[in-house]
């Protein structure tokens, strides 16, 4: 058996994080890559240093070589420039576009059985990217969005009613961006609809407060974007896969006629395990829900549409 190899693509802020919180856990063994010559080494002996504290004995290597991340079995992609107050997720597509390239190119060569996590923005077109170009069966590649922006979302309804966050559920579909669509009919507190416990203009406005979190996190840090909440975040779905949990969770998943759409990334809920996503949950939605989906698959068609592969 053995232990798990998992491969981080991105020193920055999120994979320091990622790097940190697999280790501490002790979900496997590390590879931090950077193109930044010393960034991923010393972030990686910085934690290190710090696993004594943990009992941890995971074991962490930072690197500029694609070959140390051969045999990985989960690979979780961050790299790319991060958001700057003022640009949308959308404006670092091109910049981005080509990172992914690259990075598709060798974790294809390298790792060619893992199970891929993109964090990377914009989220949807690059998850999209990277199964086109590594040509991985879909059922292995998906974007971390939905279990953030859901995160947040259950945040915000248990700071507005002062409750557990643990009794707190919520899903958030459709793209990472500010088309995301939280549907508060689904969401519930204690297993109590939270339609009966605050009043449609507050959950309106965590509704709002939802979609615009990245944004506000990246005005008020005024220096980059948020790096704990979607690090967290990959970390629960990459954790379902390796211990086979089969969690629901809401990711970018490839549809292949689920929700009415055909060969697009977006935001479902879907069935984590062994062998990926293994299964999409297909929500009813009502009317309104539809048209925002509806809008919400569109923005990302939009962005797809951009990609010259």
């Amino acid at each position: 058996m053995g232990r798990k190899k998992i491969a981080l693509i991105g020193g920055g802020n999120i994979g320091g994080v990622l790097a940190e919180q697999i280790a501490a856990r002790e979900l496997g063994d590390v590879v931090l890559f950077d193109v930044v010559e010393g960034l991923p080494q010393g972030k990686t002996l910085d934690i290190l240093e710090g696993l004594p504290v943990l009992n941890s004995d995971a074991r962490l290597k930072g690197t500029n070589n694609y070959d140390d991340i051969k045999g990985s079995d989960v690979v979780i992609i961050t790299a790319g420039l991060a958001r700057k107050p003022g640009m949308s997720r959308d404006d670092l597509l091109n910049k981005n576009l080509e990172i992914m390239k690259n990075v598709a190119t060798n974790v294809k060569e390298k790792a060619p059985n893992a199970f891929v996590i993109v964090i990377s923005n914009p989220l949807d077109a690059m998850v999209y990217i990277f199964q086109k170009i590594s040509g991985f069966p879909p059922n292995r590649v998906c974007g971390m969005a939905g279990v953030l922006d859901s995160a947040r979302f259950r945040a915000f309804v248990a700071l507005e009613l002062n409750v557990s966050i643990k009794d707190v559920f919520a899903v958030v579909l459709g793209g990472h961006g500010d088309t995301m669509v939280p549907v508060p009919r689904y969401c519930t507190v204690g297993g109590i609809p939270v339609t009966d416990l605050l009043s449609a203009e507050t959950i309106a406005k965590i509704v709002a407060r939802t979609q615009k979190a990245g944004g506000e996190v990246v005005e008020l840090l005024k220096t980059g974007s948020a790096f704990v909440s979607p690090a967290l975040s990959a970390i629960s779905m990459a954790e379902s896969y390796l211990k086979d949990q089969k969690r629901v969770l809401p990711c970018a998943a490839y549809l292949n006629g689920e929700y009415g759409s055909k060969g697009y990334y977006i935001g479902v809920p879907a069935v984590i395990g062994e062998k990926g996503i293994e299964k999409i949950l297909e929500l009813k939605l009502n009317a309104d829900e539809k048209k925002m989906f509806e809008t919400s698959l569109q923005a990302v068609k939009n962005l797809v549409e951009q990609i010259r592969l």
